[in-house]
């Protein structure tokens, strides 16, 4: 373990002081071998899901190959490779986790969706499972669930003094379109989970429709769309409508029929949150145009856009200050003359941070409130590049600069920034 060392002590790179994720993989696979040779494929898949809680990982891949299977966990957003099972062993464990999942282990043609509840993994947390045809073999994915009971709170995500007022600010209004866009795992679900416990009140009707329901809030009527009686956001959504609420989180925006909906159920009396897949905050406003809403109900509608990512943290345990290059001072505004006032951090790898140098993620956030001027501009139809000109001229940080400030305090590194953000 190697603790907090000053400027004067740091010596080496990261690349230096460990060796990636070999020591911690190997250490899992020897695991994972001595139990293959007392017992079957059960036990092991079992132990996988174990060892893949602890880690928090998010997923477990299990890709077929020509001399077996490859196992994969995503921690912290990355893959990484754990261990490649024998081709004698495929069809088993496959078997097992299909049938775990109450999935249907003869047809190995076709995409199958299931679920493995908390009660067969001892209450530990929900498990989705896809599986599909490759050339191969059938391949899976489980998707590891949130604790449904854990979420963050609206303080704990990252937000800035200003963003963390301008959102506030929106969520008072009492109708109205409050969306969190970006690309899929940068936790938009976390975002509208901490806004959607700011505006649960006993005085309120809050009900969400979600694909699956994450997590259970207490107060909040939460309603599971099912796909396989035809029962999804539309259906659900028009139904909800008619309820009388007066908050609804739709868990995701991918029509333009749901894009229709929740604009007039924002125009009517309704505060509406929900996600959508977009680079920007104002290209939120492009995929709107593209579902063909009208500009008006674009502009009257939507109170808020929060954009953002997920930059992986400096291990808090394991790392170094050093000085920035003059590329790193020119990629992060820091005038080189003065670089040694400017120390920045990045992890070492170490065996509490899976040996990687990084623990845990963090938000980036890129917040466009939606005023009457910046109504306005959607209203005559200005392009991209001048709502984002208009959002910085009233305050707004972009995800870059939110990326650039995270580096500069430390708490992330200039390589996770060029990684999630390919900013030059």
């Amino acid at each position: 373990m190697t603790d907090l060392q000053s400027p004067e002590e740091t010596t080496g790179t990261p690349t230096e002081k460990g060796n990636g994720t070999e020591i911690r993989q190997k250490a899992l696979q020897e695991e994972l071998r001595q139990l293959l040779d007392v017992v079957g494929p059960g036990p092991l898949v079992d132990l996988l899901l174990e060892r893949a809680f602890q880690l928090k990982a998010t997923d477990v891949h299990l890709d077929p190959s020509d001399s077996g299977i490859r196992v994969r966990l995503r921690v912290d957003g990355l893959l990484h490779d754990v261990l490649e099972l024998p081709a004698e062993l495929t069809s088993q464990v496959v078997s097992r986790v299909k049938l775990m999942a109450g999935m249907d282990i003869t047809e190995r043609r076709v995409a199958q969706d299931g679920h493995i509840a908390n009660a067969v993994l001892q209450h530990q947390r929900d498990v989705r499972v896809g599986s599909g045809p490759t050339i191969h073999g059938e391949r899976l994915v489980m998707r590891l669930m949130p604790d449904s009971t854990d979420f963050s709170k609206f303080d704990e995500l990252g937000l800035n003094d200003w963003q963390r007022e301008k959102v506030l600010a929106q969520l008072r209004k009492p109708y109205g379109v409050l969306l969190a866009v970006g690309p899929v795992g940068c936790g938009k679900t976390t975002t509208l989970y901490a806004c959607l416990n700011v505006l649960n009140d006993v005085n309120k009707s809050v009900v969400t429709i979600e694909d699956p329901v994450e997590r259970r809030i207490e107060g909040v009527n939460q309603i599971q769309i099912d796909s396989k009686i035809n029962f999804g956001f539309v259906d659900a959504l028009r139904g909800v409508l008619r309820q009388d609420p007066n908050v609804v989180m739709v868990g995701e925006i991918r029509d333009p029929e749901t894009a229709h909906i929740a604009c007039r159920a924002g125009l009517t009396g309704v505060s509406v949150l929900s996600t959508l897949h977009a680079n920007d905050t104002a290209a939120t406003i492009d995929v709107f145009r593209e579902f063909s809403v009208p500009p008006m109900f674009i502009g009257d509608s939507l109170n808020c856009i929060i954009s953002q990512r997920l930059l992986r943290k400096n291990c808090p345990v394991s790392r170094e200050f050093f000085t920035p290059d003059e590329a790193q001072c020119q990629l992060l505004g820091i005038d080189p003359a003065h670089a040694h006032e400017n120390q920045l951090v990045r992890g070492i790898p170490a065996d509490e941070n899976f040996h990687t140098g990084y623990s845990g993620r963090m938000g980036a956030f890129e917040i466009m409130p939606v005023d009457d001027e910046m109504r306005q501009a959607i209203l005559h139809g200005k392009s991209h590049q001048e709502l984002m000109d208009l959002a910085r001229h009233k305050g707004m940080e972009t995800l870059e600069e939110a990326g650039k400030r995270l580096v500069r305090e430390g708490q992330t590194s200039v390589e996770e920034l060029h990684r999630v953000l390919t900013v030059y």
